[in-house]
């Protein structure tokens, strides 16, 4: 579909009624393969085989309420206690990433207050690290093993 500078996974696609459809390993489905799709399947794929995220404490397109209006979070990782970890947000490849992504994100993580974000397209990825107590971050250099932190 697209070259990502994420590694690529043999990721099962189907045709249906001429529309293609990309299975999602955490919502266990087939979902329509857009180009943000692409980039959210390969990321989850890399956050379980590369990162060691546990794929049974993974979610994506997790729903929110924000301002009064719903919105959906691409995706959300929790610790093993069950609180948010590691937020994503996915953008499609032809998509810059930008002030309104950080926005975006950062919205989104008043409501679920995951101390680690990641914004990515599939080409340019940003992580940081949220320090909720002096309300400040810190990119990083990468994305960090689920292990460590």
């Amino acid at each position: 579909m697209y070259k990502l500078s994420l590694p690529q996974y043999d990721l099962s696609v189907k045709k249906m009624q001429n529309k293609q459809y990309v299975f999602d390993v955490l919502r266990k489905k087939y979902v329509r393969l857009t180009p943000e799709e692409w980039v959210r399947q390969q990321m989850i794929h890399f956050l379980i085989h590369e990162k060691k995220y546990p794929k049974s404490l993974m979610n994506s397109e997790v729903g929110l309420e924000l301002y009064s209006l719903p919105k959906r979070a691409d995706i959300l990782s929790y610790t093993s206690q069950g609180n948010p970890l590691l937020l994503v947000e996915c953008k499609s490849p032809n998509v810059r990433i930008n002030q309104n992504v950080f926005e975006q994100i950062a919205n989104y993580n008043i409501v679920i207050k995951a101390p680690f974000l990641i914004v990515t397209n599939g080409i340019t990825i940003f992580a940081c690290e949220i320090d909720f107590y002096t309300k400040s971050y810190t990119f990083l250099q990468e994305i960090p093993e689920y292990k460590n932190i």
